[in-house]
């Protein structure tokens, strides 16, 4: 054995790593409800899959040329697999300098997001890391300027590519905070997570308050407030099954059909509740999730970013074995009129279907967009101009079920001119540029006012535009192609989702269209 000494030496080492901070270090990880980097990733990844890069990084001791002592690099890289399928990912080691990355060691997360790009990976980043530190001021004998960072280039690139996502397991701040955002899907685990640019010690130097870093960056803020962060999991491993059920409904990358699963599901199913399902009284709100559950293959619905901008409810879904993308208006949050909250995560959930060439499936009841002061003093007119431009801008095969309303330009947006789309209507539709109610008194201010009894005119006016509203009206113009029986939603979505198939064959590839914005 020729080489044992050196073979021995290599196993001494990766035992070191093993180590991680020490055991103090992983005590202190566990006591705050957290499994250490290793733990996360023998959590995460199929059992036995796992191949480290760089397990030999890291600081090192020597007296007279022998290790007397080695600290590992603050983050793990390398693949492994889930549900079978090759992944890249990179994860923050807490335990050593509390994964702050101006303390990295060869940058391992920047090689291993390259190794995505260049391999068409899919990338996760586990992230449990402050960002700089005033000791590496210390260490390096001065400041530095912050140049921009060459691993958020290799970010936009990859973003085009293949699936990226973000899992925060701890307090993240910094750089790792903007990590956070720059991915396709992201969570937080609630209780252990928080997220900031800067942390307390920065807010109590900047504004001269005090605050807890609960109180700045956890879901309350981030899931709730802000939509900074897309799901929320009790546990890590809550948050480790939501990134493998996540990755189940994308291609490796952009040049991949979508994968299918084998159908369990009647692609011919006719749901009777579905005949009524909307009520006949327009002021009545329905549960659109039950909708869902009608029309979807049965347990397929994924919501991503449930909590923020509930006027939409989006989510990833299969149709016969094949995933798809999913909107529908929800009437129990401001009677699913488009918020800014909702465009911002509307904008994002089309360009996630879009880069991987999953069909959109939209039931639509848009009452318009939001109205009233609040919603101006948010920027509900530009906000409504973005999701406009981001509509237009997709190419992927769009299916639309108008189950209610649809009115204003935030009704437009059912549309996507162009390319394979196809849509149709339920009895229960009705649309227009203007709800009745409120236009009648615009259109007909003058005969209104001047009426001997105004409020009776009103209602007469407004009986009137109510009769020709029907919905088969417009039909006998051609403005709606067709107007369906609600039982047969699920079968001609089967079928439109079958024949997509073929045009997304030819999508196949980088989107040419804007950059994928968090």
């Amino acid at each position: 054995m020729v080489w044992q000494p050196e073979i021995e030496e290599l196993e001494k080492r990766k035992h070191l790593a093993q180590q991680m901070g020490g055991q103090e270090g992983i005590e202190k990880q566990h006591s705050r409800g957290k499994l250490t980097v290793r733990e996360r990733i023998d959590a995460l990844a199929d059992p036995g899959s796992f191949q480290e890069i760089g397990v030999l990084t890291g600081s090192a001791r020597y007296e007279d040329d022998k290790l007397v002592g080695f600290t590992p690099a603050n983050s793990v890289a390398g693949l492994c697999t889930l549900n079978g399928s090759k992944v890249a990912f990179s994860g923050g080691d807490f335990t050593v300098r509390g994964g702050a990355s101006d303390a990295a060691i060869g940058n391992k997360g920047g090689y291993a997001q390259r190794l995505a790009l260049e391999w068409h990976l899919p990338f996760i980043r586990l992230l449990d890391a402050t960002g700089g530190s005033v000791r590496t001021f210390e260490q390096i004998g001065r400041t530095y300027i912050p140049d921009a960072n060459p691993h958020c280039a290799l970010t936009a690139q990859l973003l085009r590519t293949a699936p990226v996502i973000s899992a925060v397991l701890g307090s993240v701040a910094g750089l790792p905070a903007v990590e956070a955002c720059m991915a396709h899907f992201n969570l937080m685990v609630k209780g252990t997570s928080q997220v900031f640019p800067g942390g307390p010690p920065v807010v109590k130097a900047a504004l001269g308050y005090d605050v807890t870093k609960e109180e700045l960056g956890d879901e309350r803020t981030q899931i709730y407030d802000s939509g900074v962060i897309d799901n929320l999991a009790e546990t890590e491993e809550e948050a480790f099954g939501m990134i493998r059920r996540f990755l189940s409904y994308m291609p490796q990358n952009v040049w991949e059909m979508p994968p299918r699963t084998e159908p369990t599901d009647d692609a011919n199913r006719r749901e009777e509740e579905l005949l009524s399902i909307i009520p006949r009284k327009r002021t009545r709100s329905y549960n659109p999730y039950q909708l869902l559950k009608l029309v979807l293959d049965h347990d397929s619905f994924f919501e991503i970013a449930p909590f923020y901008g509930k006027a939409r409810v989006t989510g990833l879904a299969r149709v016969n074995g094949y995933p798809v993308g999913v909107m529908i208006n929800n009437p129990m949050q401001g009677g699913g009129s488009m918020d800014v909250a909702a465009g911002s995560k509307v904008i994002r959930f089309i360009q996630l279907c879009d880069t991987f060439h999953l069909p959109m499936v939209y039931f639509a009841d848009e009452p318009g967009f939001m109205v009233g002061i609040e919603a101006q003093k948010q920027g509900i007119v530009r906000a409504g101009a973005r999701i406009v431009l981001a509509t237009i801008n997709t190419k992927m095969p769009w299916i639309t079920f108008v189950i209610r309303q649809l009115f204003g330009v935030a009704g437009q947006l059912h549309n996507r001119p162009g390319g394979m789309y196809k849509r149709v209507a339920w009895p229960s539709g009705h649309w227009g540029s203007m709800h009745i109610e409120g236009g009648a008194r615009a259109a007909y201010r003058r005969e209104i006012e001047n009426a001997p009894d105004p409020e009776a005119k009103q209602q007469e006016i407004e009986r009137m535009l109510q009769a020709i509203s029907s919905p088969f009206r417009t039909a006998e113009a051609f403005n709606i192609e067709d107007i369906i029986d609600p039982r047969d939603t699920r079968p001609i979505l089967c079928d439109f989702i079958e024949t997509a198939q073929g045009m997304i064959k030819t999508q196949l590839g980088p989107s040419y269209g804007p950059s994928w914005s968090p």
